[in-house]
């Protein structure tokens, strides 16, 4: 028998006809979301979800431009850069502390066992989520910006670790025999063979790191381990919006600005 050839629309004629369940289906998903918003309640202000959401916004476009614009210690500028500094601090101290640990777990370097040791204990330290490390040094500390500074540090430690031992295992040995044979001495080679290769992936690695602890520093602030996110959910507790949009706003001038300077840093990084 010849070989009938269906037409695109003889062959979608044919489908079955499925619109009517999927219109159905589409039906039944709006009216359950809308009945459930319609559930939402404020329970501080008698208002319902639409309204607060609509607070919220409104805020937010309109910043209160007191604490926006003061050098004092309640103000969004002095609150920013305490937020960086814990960041900057963090990072810094972490990658101080994270270096010898990466030399100790490379297993191109040291010997397997110790380096297994060390890859454990650097992943004990990745497990614990910075929240809870921000509670445990507030109960040694008390509240405040050092007890941020020590769960930035920390934090830092497991994921820097990681990431320099991983670029130490993946060094050029062949650099290393050739500046052998060339007679160099062994600070020669870490001179001229070893930093060389690790300064660039290092750097990156601090820089993508301070742009998370950044971030995480203003979310600590929430339990009290200083910067700008103990503000901010005061201000969100007690519904003052319009104070909730101008540490936002601040909030994001800071992230660009730090995004902008830290994508130069790498650019130039990479190359060389």
């Amino acid at each position: 028998m010849p070989e009938v050839k269906l037409t695109v629309a003889e062959t979608l004629s044919k489908e079955p006809k499925r619109w009517i369940a999927t219109l159905l289906i589409a039906l039944i998903s709006v009216l359950l979301i809308a009945w459930s918003g319609s559930a939402l309640e404020s329970n501080s202000t008698g208002g319902s979800g639409l309204s607060v959401a609509k607070g919220i916004m409104l805020g937010i476009l309109q910043p209160t431009t007191d604490i926006l614009f003061t050098l004092q210690k309640n103000g969004v500028p002095y609150l920013l850069v305490e937020t960086m500094c814990i960041a900057f601090l963090g990072t810094l101290v972490g990658a101080v502390i994270s270096i010898p640990f990466a030399f100790l777990g490379a297993g191109n370097i040291i010997p397997k066992p110790v380096a297994v040791i060390f890859r454990v204990f650097v992943m004990a330290i990745r497990t614990i989520p910075s929240f809870v490390y921000g509670l445990m040094f507030i109960m040694v500390t008390g509240p405040g910006a050092f007890a941020g500074l020590l769960t930035m540090s920390v934090c830092s430690i497991g994921m820097l670790s990681k990431m320099f031992i991983e670029t130490i295992e993946d060094l050029d040995k062949g650099i290393l025999e050739s500046l052998s044979a060339s007679g160099c001495n062994t600070f020669d080679k870490i001179r001229y063979g070893i930093i060389p290769q690790l300064l660039p992936s290092f750097a990156s690695t601090l820089i993508y790191r301070f742009d998370m602890n950044l971030r995480d520093a203003t979310v600590l602030g929430i339990v009290g381990a200083g910067g700008i996110g103990a503000p901010l959910i005061f201000a969100m507790n007690s519904y003052r919006w319009n104070d909730v949009g101008a540490i936002l706003l601040g909030l994001v001038i800071l992230v660009l600005i730090v995004e902008w300077f830290s994508s130069r840093l790498r650019n130039a990084l990479m190359r060389g």
